[in-house]
């Protein structure tokens, strides 16, 4: 037989627990086992439906034998009741939320494809719980409604390139039934992508090539007009300067010249031939140049100059006067005259036709 004694005044022996001078089977004491462990297994449970941790981006709410209470619980512990207390916890964090690719015809009859980005928060936990039963699905299914309406509403260039203006408009028409009834509120809406048919895109194409090889004429246009302008007023400047077109023409030269080109090209305009023929004296007034002393006879020269005409070789006068005796005379010379081919005149009968041919 196995005993056993403790210093606290207690022992047992096989099938027998003695404390003090009280003496306990074994039966009753696996009894009182099993009913403390029981019990600690239920504490803990009860613990465990009593405390609650709610995370700092959620807020708690309390059904109490479901009925919801009023207010939320903050972020930290919370204690409810164990039994006949349930909490849920709602996510205030902002969600983003794909919206399907949807397709419609816009306003003026352009197929498009048009995806979104919607950007919502729970402002009210007890709305968005007990009004909605999955209120992220009833915000997808809004969003593709609303979606689908706007590109009905809208045009093909407003899509394309108004798109603040479409995105307030989407925001507008998605928040208007699910802040207030549902308790969440839509942040923001952004279109994603805008997908067009390959015929519209060639189209547009042709289009956008159109418009900027028109902008191109415009303003080369308006370039030759203005180029024109600046050119008529610098001919009247040098209209009334004549020396001025041969500077300009000098330094037209200076500046072909500095390329360094074998052969020069220099014309001549009609204005400085003009300039040269005003500026040269002419008449009876005019003086003798000295180049001219070089050429004909100097006393012929001196006595054209006393006696106040050209002297010789200065002009057409110079040239001397030839008697009619002294040009031989020119024999005629005798040209046959030239005979025409004879021509048939054609016959016509009466019946209308020729009656020969030549």
């Amino acid at each position: 037989m196995c005993t056993g004694e403790l210093s606290l005044g207690w022992g047992w022996e096989w099938g027998t627990l003695f404390v003090g001078e009280e003496v306990f089977p074994m039966e009753a004491v696996g009894i009182l086992l099993v009913i403390l462990i029981i019990l600690v297994i239920g504490g803990a449970v009860v613990a465990a439906r009593s405390l609650k941790v709610v995370q700092q981006y959620e807020q708690a709410l309390i059904f109490r034998f479901g009925k919801v209470l009023p207010g939320t619980r903050g972020p930290g512990l919370t204690v409810i009741r164990p039994i006949g207390d349930r909490l849920q916890k709602v996510n205030m964090q902002i969600v983003a939320m794909a919206v399907p690719a949807q397709e419609g015809i816009t306003r003026d009859n352009v197929t498009v494809r048009v995806d979104a980005v919607v950007y919502f928060r729970v402002v009210d936990p007890i709305k968005a719980i007990v009004n909605v039963q999955n209120y992220m699905f009833a915000v997808s299914q809004q969003a593709q409604t609303s979606l689908r309406q706007i590109i009905g509403q809208s045009e093909m260039d407003q899509l394309l390139s108004e798109r603040d203006s479409v995105n307030r408009e989407l925001r507008r028409v998605i928040d208007e039934p699910t802040e207030g009834p549902w308790g969440i509120r839509v942040e923001r809406v952004e279109i994603k992508d805008v997908s067009l048919p390959e015929s519209m895109k060639r189209s547009m194409s042709r289009q956008a090539e159109a418009e900027r090889e028109r902008r191109a004429r415009i303003i080369t246009a308006d370039g030759e007009y203005q180029a024109s302008k600046r050119l008529a007023a610098a001919a009247n400047v040098m209209a009334r300067d004549p020396a001025a077109l041969q500077l300009r023409l000098l330094q037209t030269v200076v500046e072909v010249a500095s390329e360094r080109n074998s052969t020069l090209v220099m014309p001549v305009p009609v204005e400085l031939l003009r300039f040269f023929e005003k500026m040269a004296p002419t008449g009876p007034s005019a003086e003798v140049p000295p180049s001219l002393a070089d050429f004909g006879d100097a006393e012929a020269a001196t006595a054209g100059t006393a006696i106040g005409g050209v002297p010789p070789g200065a002009g057409l006068e110079a040239i001397p006067a030839v008697a009619a005796e002294a040009i031989p005379p020119v024999e005629a010379i005798a040209i046959p005259p030239a005979q025409a081919p004879g021509i048939k005149v054609p016959q016509i009968n009466g019946d209308g036709e020729q009656a020969g041919r030549p």
